[in-house]
């Protein structure tokens, strides 16, 4: 899982047929205190989010592919997915 923000929306004309009828947004990693930690990256929205949100993001293949309902074995395009939006994020173990 990371923790990203919501920076912008990805639009297509020409795109894999996994990706019909899915919103794709641009994001890019922060920490707990919104600090960018890598580079921006697109995910496919589960959750309904939107241009400065802050999000949680399944980052895993046989993940997204349980959330897409595709077989274990079966293959998907797709690995960043959001899902869900998070309201406060801290570190309490530092």
């Amino acid at each position: 899982m990371k923790l990203a923000r919501v920076i912008g929306t990805v639009v297509a004309s020409v795109q894999h047929k996994a990706y019909d009828g899915q919103t794709v947004l641009l994001c890019e990693p922060v920490d707990t205190q919104s600090k960018v930690t890598g580079g921006s990256f697109i995910a496919v929205d589960r959750a309904q989010a939107g241009v400065g949100d802050l999000v949680l993001i399944n980052a895993e293949g046989n993940g997204a592919r349980q959330i897409f309902g595709i077989d274990p074995k079966g293959k998907l395009p797709i690995i960043d997915v959001i899902v869900g939006i998070v309201d406060a994020a801290e570190e309490s173990w530092r």
